[in-house]
């Protein structure tokens, strides 16, 4: 019987073809991200009505958005601590049932606060479940084929947002906002799936020193032959949150965070400052109904598709930190002009041109965060990072329509533009390249 040593058997991992075992894990990813994104996006859609029926001024409905994002915050970085306490997958578990559970509780809500309440409890869920797939499928796929899974997944996003605007167009008409919400519901599906067909995470199995579980995964996947066996290491002692955190501003990690920090921050404040608010600003600058402005917002979200698959096709082939400065330069020039536009024509195409490079962008961060931290804290840099991006989440949803309303379309796009722009120096700055390499070579 073979006695195999702990590199030897990242290095089958990492030369396996691809398989059944692989593509599921892809999918369950790709589910739990675009129902997450699902959640996220619901209230954009129906916040004009909201705002009509609770009285809410522009600072008033910023704030009721920005509380989501503050239990987005929390849940980002309390998750990623327990991804590598618990494991990825009663991480992953626990976080898809408290977002699925309290977002669908905003039918409920009789006032601003209780809403205010209830966003923030399915923030924490929300912000927890948006870094755990990537983690996972990092740890899963080879090298060779990372970038294209990863992008894939954060792709999935996209369907989500198409969602949260498709069940809204239909239902909205027909029962209200509220009953629209209990669409939140449907990703509960999610939790059997993931108990039943997802395994525990490869690499963290073998850091807790768990490697008959290693083998027996492997081996029921048909990765390694029957009779492999490794000869068991001994368990890293347990790392305080606070040596994490510090590990994280080391001396060799310590560009890499600042780049994840800067670079999530940028894209959640675009992202949300423009997405959440553009059926209302469409509602506002062309006198459109409801339904009418989540018919165009439909029309630019589906401009997504594309910027998301392009820059995943092209990241393992272009590499992570082209894609990602040029993505993010060109979302910066599509801000300055939709700042400038004064037609309805305009405004579309410049959303599109936004839509298409923001959320390719997005494609290039995804796969670049797991990639850029070491397996014993890549759970919680990742979810760390996510968390950053989340405090600018908390400032967009408010920030904008107080923008807007003193300054019109071009203040809030000047600040959008500037941000991208800021992304892409950072990037180009800071940034590695990770294409190609395995996790323990980078």
């Amino acid at each position: 019987m073979a006695i195999m040593s702990r590199q030897t058997l990242i290095d089958i991992l990492e030369e396996a073809s691809l398989s059944r075992f692989h593509y599921k894990i892809l999918l369950i990813g790709c589910l739990v991200y675009a129902f997450t994104a699902m959640n996220v996006m619901l209230i954009a859609a129906v916040l004009t009505p909201i705002i009509s029926e609770f009285k809410l001024d522009p600072l008033g409905s910023g704030l009721l958005l920005s509380v989501g994002y503050l239990g987005m915050f929390i849940g980002a970085i309390t998750c990623g601590v327990l991804a590598d306490r618990w494991g990825r997958k009663k991480t992953l578990i626990f976080t898809t049932t408290t977002m699925t559970a309290f977002t669908a509780a905003n039918a409920l809500a009789p006032d601003p606060l209780t809403m205010g309440l209830l966003r923030f409890l399915a923030g924490i869920g929300l912000g927890g479940a948006l870094p755990q797939p990537g983690v996972y499928v990092s740890e899963y796929i080879p090298a060779r084929y990372r970038g294209r899974f990863l992008g894939l997944v954060e792709a999935s996003w996209v369907y989500g947002a198409l969602l949260s605007l498709l069940f809204p167009y239909v239902m909205f008409p027909i029962v209200g906002w509220r009953l629209t919400f209990l669409v939140a519901l449907v990703p509960i599906i999610l939790v059997p799936m993931v108990a039943h067909f997802l395994p525990e995470s490869l690499r963290y199995l073998q850091l807790k020193g768990r490697v008959n579980e290693v083998l027996e995964s492997l081996t029921r996947e048909g990765i390694i032959p029957k009779g492999f066996t490794e000869t068991s290491s001994t368990p890293p002692r347990g790392r305080k949150l606070v040596e994490t955190l510090k590990e994280l501003w080391s001396k060799s990690l310590w560009k890499r965070t600042l780049l994840l920090w800067v670079f999530w921050a940028v894209l959640v404040y675009t992202y949300h400052g423009i997405f959440i608010w553009l059926p209302t600003i469409y509602a506002k600058e062309m006198g459109l109904t409801v339904v009418k402005s989540i018919e165009w917002t439909l029309i630019v979200t589906l401009a997504q598709v594309p910027g998301y698959y392009s820059a995943a096709l092209l990241l393992d082939k272009v590499g992570r930190k082209g894609i990602s400065i040029v993505y993010l330069a060109m979302a910066g020039l599509g801000s300055v002009f939709l700042g400038l536009s004064s037609s309805s024509n305009d405004i579309l195409l410049w959303s599109i041109v936004i839509s298409f490079f923001n959320l390719g962008a997005w494609s290039a961060l995804y796969t670049y965060t797991p990639e850029l931290y070491p397996t014993h804290i890549r759970g919680t840099g990742s979810g760390t990072a996510a968390s950053i991006g989340r405090v600018a989440g908390i400032i967009a949803p408010t920030a904008t329509p107080l923008l807007y309303a003193y300054g019109g379309l071009a203040a809030p796009f000047t600040v959008f533009a500037l941000a991208h722009f800021l992304g892409a120096m950072v990037v180009a700055v800071l940034g590695i390249e990770t294409k190609g390499k395995k996790l323990e070579e980078i």
